[in-house]
């Protein structure tokens, strides 16, 4: 047998081995990890969705944290993993934000996952104190343009999808907008309590008790549409800067060279927990949309939102980690 036959009926007996592995997946339990704390929202998304997930594949889902480095040690944990199935990623917005940010990733953002669906996307608040004397984010931003030393904002730290956003603002508005980070939504939204910010830009959940309390106010949605939460509170886009979306998101990914019919199986049973009601309610009650995809449009969209973050970490300058 010449080498071109030998290496054509290697091929074909390797064929079966794939299909043999989809058809009877999944034989034991899944892992699914994330890498921000337990119980917050990442957390949270990931056990809401595979809880509901069991029921078609019939083996329980363990949600794992593992912590540091803006979720990025999960990520190299299942880039690394074996491609079967049994190792998943509930990855953010932070996902695509590490691919723009960082230099040294020990995995390549998009090549090295399959991508199984998105589950929710979720904007964040502008958000000042009940008696700033910013009504709106108009007069924030006239503020930011005509002050010589502009205007600073709080965060969750820097390099967050937070500090993107705004850095995105103060470009495409033309204002002048100073970053000052914290460690995690909490501090900042303290540090603005206490008078040490003027504002800050944070996801819904984290500030919606003190809105409701009276002792924020919302200034803008950073969604393209108003977040349902807060109805009366307008987009960014609606106060003079038209073509601004900040949102960010959830979905499950897989080590690149999972087998596709285990992908297909997994984005399939997404897709159907999405639809059930109760899961519907619970994503809106954390400040999100429910909204599943294809693997391939999932590709598309992380590869579009490194694209984005990368584009605004050169305009703004900002030292990559």
């Amino acid at each position: 047998m010449d080498r071109r036959n030998f290496l054509a009926a290697g091929a074909v007996l390797a064929l079966p081995a794939l299909p043999a592995l989809a058809q009877g997946y999944p034989e034991r339990p899944i892992k699914i990890l994330q890498g921000f704390a337990p119980g917050g929202n990442a957390d949270t998304i990931a056990r809401v969705v595979s809880a509901e997930m069991s029921k078609g594949l019939g083996q329980p889902f363990v949600v794992e944290s593992q912590t540091g480095a803006g979720g990025t040690i999960a990520s190299t944990t299942v880039a690394r993993s074996n491609p079967d199935g049994y190792t998943l990623l509930l990855a953010t917005g932070g996902h695509a934000v590490a691919g723009a940010m960082y230099n040294s990733l020990q995995y390549r953002t998009v090549e090295d996952f399959e991508m199984i669906s998105t589950i929710t996307y979720f904007p964040f608040l502008i958000v000042t104190t009940a008696d700033s004397k910013y009504k709106g984010l108009g007069d924030l931003l006239a503020d930011a343009r005509s002050s010589a030393g502009g205007v600073n904002y709080g965060t969750a730290g820097i390099g967050s999808t937070h500090h993107l956003g705004l850095e995105l603002l103060a470009r495409m508005a033309k204002a002048k907008l100073n970053h000052v980070p914290y460690r995690g939504d909490a501090a900042s939204q303290a540090g603005l309590l206490s008078g040490d910010v003027p504002f800050i830009i944070s996801p819904p959940t984290a500030v919606l008790g003190n809105i409701k309390a009276g002792k924020l106010r919302a200034l803008a949605a950073t969604g393209p549409q108003r977040w349902a939460g807060l109805p009366d509170v307008p987009t960014v886009a609606e106060q003079g800067v038209p073509g601004y979306d900040v949102r960010s998101w959830a979905g499950l990914m897989a080590p690149r060279g999972t087998p596709q019919p285990i992908v297909d199986r997994l984005n399939a049973e997404v897709l159907k927990a999405l639809e059930v009601p109760a899961i519907k309610t619970r994503l809106a009650d954390m400040g999100g949309e429910a909204r599943g995809s294809s693997p391939a449009e999932m590709k598309a969209m992380v590869t579009e939102q490194v694209q984005k973050w990368s584009q605004v970490v050169a305009d703004a300058n900002i030292p990559k980690q």
